[in-house]
Order: C-alpha cells, then sequence, then structure tokens
C-alpha cells in the first residue's frame, strides 16, 4: 500500500514565539485540513469498505471450505482444503490491513489534538469540524450496521434442518456480521469526530 508522510506536529511554544503569527496560523489551517481528510474524508470511508470487502472475500472462502467439508467425500474434502488455504491467505493480510489502518488514525488523531491546541481561528476550527463528512460516515455506516443486522438474525430465523447446511449459514451469517461490524467502526469513528470538535472548538482545548 502507498504512504505518505504526514504532517509535521506543531513547532513548541518557545520555538512558536520567534515564527510570525500568520504563518503559524496557516500552518494550523492547512495541516488541519490534510488531517481532516486523511481521517474523515470519502476516500478514508472507501478505505474502510476496501478492508471489509477484503475480509468479506476472505470469509467467502471459508465458507465455501465449510460446505465442501459437509460433503463428506475426499474429493469435496480436497476442495475444502484449498479454500480454507485461500481463506486465510486473504484475511490474514486484511488484518494486517486494518491494524495498520488503526495505527495511522491513532497518528492522525494525535496530531489533530496537537494542531487544534494552537490559537483558534474560526475559518480553519469551522472546516476542521467536517460536518457533513461525520453525517455522510453516520448515515451510510447505520445502513451497512443495518442490513448486517438484517442479514444476520434473518439468515438465523429463515434457516431450517435439512434445507440449510450449517456450512451456508455460518457462511451468510458470518457476512452479515462484516457488514454490522464494518457499520458500527464507521459510526463510531463520526461519532469519535463529533465529540472530538466539540472539545477541540467550542468547549475548550483538546488533549491527545
Amino acid at each position: 500500500m502507498p504512504r505518505r508522510d504526514l504532517p509535521p506536529p506543531p513547532p513548541p511554544a518557545h520555538l512558536r514565539a520567534w515564527l510570525d503569527e500568520s504563518t503559524v496560523r496557516a500552518d494550523r489551517a492547512r495541516f488541519l485540513s490534510e488531517l481532516g481528510r486523511r481521517s474523515l474524508g470519502i476516500g478514508r470511508l472507501l478505505l474502510l469498505w476496501a478492508v471489509a470487502a477484503v475480509f468479506a472475500l476472505g470469509w467467502s472462502f471459508v465458507g465455501m471450505a465449510l460446505m465442501a467439508f459437509e460433503a463428506h467425500d475426499p474429493l469435496s474434502y480436497l476442495f475444502g482444503l484449498i479454500f480454507a488455504v485461500l481463506g486465510v491467505g486473504v484475511l490474514i493480510p486484511a488484518g494486517f490491513w486494518f491494524a495498520w489502518g488503526a495505527k495511522r488514525d491513532r497518528q492522525i488523531r494525535r496530531l489533530l489534538c496537537a494542531w487544534a491546541e494552537l490559537d483558534h481561528d474560526p475559518a480553519a476550527d469551522s472546516a476542521a469540524r467536517a460536518p457533513g463528512l461525520s453525517l455522510t460516515w453516520l448515515l451510510t455506516s447505520f445502513v451497512l450496521a443495518g442490513a448486517g443486522l438484517w442479514v444476520t438474525f434473518g439468515t438465523a430465523v429463515s434457516a431450517r434442518p435439512g434445507a440449510d447446511t450449517y456450512g451456508e449459514v455460518a457462511y451468510t451469517m458470518g457476512l452479515g456480521m462484516i457488514l454490522w461490524i464494518t457499520g458500527l467502526l464507521g459510526a463510531g469513528k463520526a461519532g469519535a469526530h463529533y465529540r472530538w470538535a466539540v472539545r477541540a472548538f467550542q468547549g475548550g482545548r483538546t488533549s491527545s
């Protein structure tokens, strides 16, 4: 995955005293905008969905392996083993990708808090609140989480012994859980950004 350097942290207080105030304010506005885009931009939302899609692909292989094992014949066991290996081969990199994204989010959050603690600028602060992006994250995440719950519980309620195998039920419920968890992560991110913006720009200073 390509990686770009993050904006630097704000200069220490003893150095800011020697810098031009307008330059520091311009840097603050520019870096808050850049960090906000990386944290809550549409591209970041699509990246979250891409990670969820990779998890869904990996779980699809696992589901096919479970269904193959239920056939109880040597050829199906062979295909089941192949599908299981493919599933693990997709899920493990997806897990590392998710962990990298979570670490990156923490770095961005610390930088946002640090730059927001400098002298406030109404125009830059208003842009950093990003209410439209927060609402986009919240609404799309609620739809995704709702769809995940519907798939998960709908599958569990409608499953019938003899008509649906355990592998089919586990596969469909797993996909629903991936949708639900992805929606919860997105909604939680939107809520966390809203609370941070209130503390940073309305309720005083932030802390990392």
